[in-house]
């Protein structure tokens, strides 16, 4: 999607045990530092505990300060002038998809047109219970996303005004059967997790299902979040299993200097060519 030679870097601010007030001070400062784009997350509580490290899957039901992801993402659009943002990823069945179309329109306006709408399938069984949400079998829930991605492309072709910006599509996950399929046939960006090896192998499905949509590989931007610092220590490990784009997560207190860091380091690595198809 982009001819840029280094990694675009970019920063995922968890809404959790921390003020608006912080948060606010932090993706302008994050702004200011030229970082590529600014994210929140989409659930309902914390992730893990205050003071505690990052753990994937969520261990237990850590309690603490919380705040909802669109709510803050309008804060961010006005508050901020440069990065793209997003939510990484909106949870498809938390709003009808229709709204999100519009909210997400309004985002964009709001920014100038640097807002990016990703969505995903939800996969903290929690969130869906507490607030009302039928938590079902996971080929139930892509089933929901693949209705609810038709659904928001038709809903913002029809919207006055539409889209100020681009406001490419970002699909999230890693399921090599139905996700990756979605991405090839109607995403603009693509994100999923570490290590590099895994990586790669989930973007060699998703360029397959490109060939078999004949679609061009390039046309979608491969982006990664790092939740473990520890993972963007192999960046060129990450650039040669085709991502482009690395996004930091960072949380309270928001310290970016490893975000500086990883901008640094950025600009020395390039991205390797990939193959194209024709349409």
């Amino acid at each position: 999607m982009s001819d840029r030679a280094g990694l675009r870097v970019g920063v995922q601010f968890h809404p959790q045990h921390t003020s608006v007030a912080e948060l606010r001070r932090a993706w302008r400062a994050a702004d200011e530092a030229g970082v590529d784009s600014m994210w929140v997350w989409d659930h309902f509580f914390p992730l893990y505990g205050e003071g505690q490290p990052y753990l994937w899957p969520p261990q237990g039901s850590p309690e603490g300060r919380h705040y909802e992801s669109w709510s803050l993402l309008a804060a961010m659009a006005a508050d901020t002038r440069h990065a793209r943002i997003g939510v990484l990823i909106t949870n498809i069945h938390f709003r009808n998809p229709d709204l999100v179309a519009d909210m997400a329109r309004t985002v964009d306006h709001l920014s100038g047109g640097r807002a990016v709408l990703g969505v995903g399938a939800g996969n903290i069984e929690r969130d869906f219970r507490e607030y009302g949400y039928e938590f079902g079998p996971g080929r139930d829930r892509l089933r929901a996303l693949e209705a609810g991605i038709g659904r928001i492309k038709r809903r913002l072709a029809t919207l006055e005004p539409g889209p100020l910006g681009p406001l490419p599509l970002l699909i999230g996950g890693s399921g090599q059967q139905v996700t990756l399929r979605l991405v090839a046939e109607h995403a603009d960006m693509w994100n999923s997790f570490g290590p590099p090896a895994e990586y790669a192998r989930q973007n060699a499905v998703l360029n397959e299902w490109c060939r078999r949509a004949g679609r061009d590989p390039a046309a979608i931007e491969r982006t990664v979040l790092l939740d473990v610092a520890e993972e963007a220590a192999d960046l060129q490990g990450f650039a040669e299993a085709g991502a482009e784009h690395i996004i930091l997560g960072c949380g309270h207190p928001f310290d970016l200097g490893p975000v500086r860091e990883l901008q640094a380091a950025a600009t020395a690595i390039r991205l390797p060519g990939r193959s194209t198809v024709s349409a």
